[in-house]
């Protein structure tokens, strides 16, 4: 992996969603840490919300940062476990039009390095919708360091090499072209 220097830097327009039924702005660690990493790595910070744990409204707010044609991506933090309550998930399939299969078996993979066989516990997931990247990690401070320091900042990077997200954004609706 390495950085293409000759290639300028486009920032990402990225909304942030953590998912929770008890946090408040206050002490959303999780979002506070992503909200670091995406103004520290240059891109723009274009929203931010906190959503309870219930899948029709996760769904609802995916759907609206899609139809955005500012938001280019978006990262939901929290709701990824295994308890009744952990619905996110399911949300973000809800919405999309294509998995990234690979993403969570990346973040499996990070995680492995961090915590162990817990990480078997993880569902975190992306896919894309409207053109929109959509990326769900666990509601630890620590999961949205490993998710953002070990994959995003790579992705989100059109210099990363060999290949990176934002290089195929402007692809990702090709089929809704006339032919």
């Amino acid at each position: 992996m390495s950085l293409d220097k000759s290639k300028a830097f486009v920032p990402v327009r990225i909304a942030v969603l953590t998912v929770s039924d008890s946090r408040t702005r206050a002490d959303d660690r999780s979002g506070d840490v992503l909200e670091g990493r995406i103004n520290t790595a240059g891109h723009e910070m274009v929203d931010r919300q906190i959503i309870a744990d219930e899948r029709g409204l996760i769904a609802d707010q995916l759907r609206a940062w899609c139809c955005d044609p500012e938001i280019d991506a978006v990262i939901s933090t929290g709701g990824t476990g295994l308890t009744g309550r952990d619905v996110s998930v399911e949300a973000h399939r809800d919405v999309y039009e294509k998995e990234i299969d690979a993403f969570g078996t990346v973040f499996t993979i990070v995680s492995m390095q961090k915590i162990g066989t817990s990480a078997v516990q993880s569902r975190a997931c992306a896919g894309v919708a409207q053109g929109t990247y959509l990326f769900a990690l666990p509601g630890s401070p620590g999961a949205c360091k490993d998710g953002w320091d070990e994959i995003l900042r790579f992705q989100l990077d059109i210099r990363h090499r060999p290949c990176n997200f934002v290089e195929i954004m402007p692809r990702l609706e090709e089929h809704l072209r006339r032919k």
